[in-house]
């Protein structure tokens, strides 16, 4: 089943297209994983999911993307709501300057809970969800700058898990981090994508073919080739492609 489906997706900033005619399907409960040498526009594509783009000024969007058959792209769009059912995990990490816990409780008390038992199962549930409940459960009003970055990382990923999204978005999550902390968000991705659709964009090849279900593979602006991760990697029926995964050019 498809949580997510472009058609005929196309955006510009100011002038510049950096989407053209993206037709493509996000599967529930899977990992979706995006590919592509810089500025292909990778990131462009999973922040229309969320309306993202909608805060810089002077873009424009046409075609349409379903999402729970729902097209998101319209005049009207609850865009509060999407980002609460589409949440989203950005290159570097980027808690909010407050304790460990009001990270958490923010995004639920924005959206009216206030009854303090409720919040404080919020965040142990949110936090053991993030694979980082055993490491902070004692120091919960602790600044969350204090955590190292990787720690920091999945505090941002708790933090978005809080509100109950349906699809993770996440653009380049593990790039700022260092190889043991890329394994557990790896670890993470695989366990969340039980209860929610995850879509990753990498540069990091390795880590498309470990964690992702598909694949998408992007070049100026254009989804080039898109398929099972198995077959983008093993038999690619694009020739750009081909060329790209076995790293002859990008």
């Amino acid at each position: 089943m498809n949580i997510i489906e472009t058609n005929d997706l196309n955006f510009w900033y100011g002038e510049k297209q950096a989407l053209i005619d993206i037709n493509m399907p996000i599967k529930k409960n899977a990992i979706t994983a995006l590919i592509g040498p810089s500025g292909c526009g990778k990131s462009t594509l999973i922040r229309v999911f969320n309306r993202m783009n909608d805060l810089i000024d002077g873009t424009k969007t046409t075609g349409i993307v379903f999402f729970e058959g729902d097209n998101i792209c319209k005049s009207g769009t609850d865009v509060l709501n999407l980002r609460k059912k589409v949440g989203m995990i950005f290159q570097k990490p980027n808690p909010f300057p407050m304790t460990i816990k009001d990270n958490i409780t923010y995004g639920p008390k924005l959206h009216g809970v206030k009854d303090h038992k409720e919040l404080d199962a919020i965040v142990e549930e949110s936090l053991r969800k993030a694979a980082l409940w055993d490491e902070v459960k004692d120091r919960l009003n602790a600044f969350a700058l204090s955590l190292s970055g990787g720690q920091q990382q999945r505090l941002c990923i708790a933090r978005a898990l809080s509100i109950n999204p349906e699809v993770l978005l996440m653009d380049e999550p593990t790039s700022a981090l260092d190889p043991i902390a890329t394994a557990k968000i790896e670890e993470l991705a695989l366990e969340l994508k039980k209860e929610y659709t995850v879509v990753t964009v990498t540069h990091n090849m390795q880590q498309a073919r470990r964690i992702s279900d598909y694949t998408g593979f992007m070049y100026m602006g254009k989804l080039e080739e898109f398929g099972r991760t198995n077959d983008i990697f093993e038999n690619p029926k694009s020739e750009l492609t081909k060329r790209y995964v076995s790293g002859i050019f990008g």
